[in-house]
């Protein structure tokens, strides 16, 4: 069985709910209090042993390419100034095994994927959605990927959401459970209508997949939207070979939607040492204004 190195970070969406701001600069960029949201996700697949991960762009996606490059005048400036740990910080961005495909055209989440197929080869990979930020003890990431060292066999991550949510997600239809968290899955549902969902777990964003989607995704039509789903092949995979959901414990952050995005700001705003004393005494302040 080979390891799990390589990760698709797909971010060629046009980001149009963020609009003014995403005009120009791409929506993976938007900053969770001062790191890029695409930089957590890095984080993530560093964290969980990957070491070669792949970004699919599109168009106006350049700030990203040029956030993990080096920039020379930047460091000199702070190596001069003696601003050591900015200098530090600046240059971790750099030593990333990392590289760009383009999707020429937003096709859906599995074009994207299918975009990497030559990068990914006949390995097993994973997929990264960059409007979830998760945390736990132990990476989600990682998490799969023990399943997957487990099975050998193709991982989702799922979280139950409420009932009346589900048409927001991809929704599984769980055959049993096998162990703690872990279901073998009799199909999946993209964005059921509450009184037709199978369940309540929703897929969320990170997948473990072998190599044998390719196929699926090269036979897939168009789905919802005129665009090619991912869990379409997925639902086409599991006829072959099973595919798996873990039941994900640990915190999901959705910074796709405005609302989202504004909260993990500030929970995460709560936590980072240089604004969470400030932060806490203005949120109480706040809340005596509103009272």
């Amino acid at each position: 069985m080979k390891p799990v190195r390589k990760a698709i970070i797909p971010a060629a969406g046009l980001g149009t709910r963020f609009l003014p701001a995403t005009k120009a600069l791409a929506k993976e960029m938007l900053p969770i209090v001062d790191k890029p949201t695409i930089q957590f996700i890095i984080e993530e697949a560093l964290a969980s042993g990957i070491e070669d991960i792949v970004i699919v762009d599109g168009k106006s996606k350049r700030s990203i390419e040029d956030h993990f490059d080096s920039n020379p005048e930047l460091e000199n400036n702070l190596r001069d100034k003696g601003k050591d740990e900015l200098l530090k910080i600046v240059e971790e961005t750099t030593d990333i095994n990392l590289y760009f495909i383009r999707q020429s055209h937003p096709r859906g989440l599995g074009d994207a994927v299918l975009t990497a197929k030559t990068f990914i080869g006949d390995e097993p990979f994973v997929v990264m959605l960059g409007d979830d930020l998760m945390t736990d003890e132990v990476p989600l990431t990682k998490q799969l990927i023990e399943r997957y060292e487990k099975t050998g066999e193709s991982t989702l991550a799922v979280m139950e959401v409420p009932h009346d949510q589900v048409s927001e997600y991809g929704v599984i239809a769980p055959e049993m459970e096998l162990e703690d968290g872990l279901y073998q899955v009799n199909s999946f549902v993209e964005k059921p209508k509450p009184e037709d969902a199978p369940s309540n777990l929703a897929i969320i964003g990170r997948y473990l997949l072998t190599p044998e989607i390719f196929e699926e995704l090269e036979q897939t039509a168009p789905g919802k939207g005129n665009e090619i789903q991912l869990t379409d092949a997925i639902d086409s995979l599991n006829k072959r070979q099973h595919v798996y959901a873990h039941n994900f414990k640990g915190r999901r952050f959705d910074v796709g939607s405005k609302i989202g995005f504004l909260t993990t700001n500030i929970e995460f705003g709560l936590e980072h040492p240089q604004t969470k004393d400030k932060l806490r005494a203005y949120l109480k302040d706040l809340a005596k204004d509103l009272d």
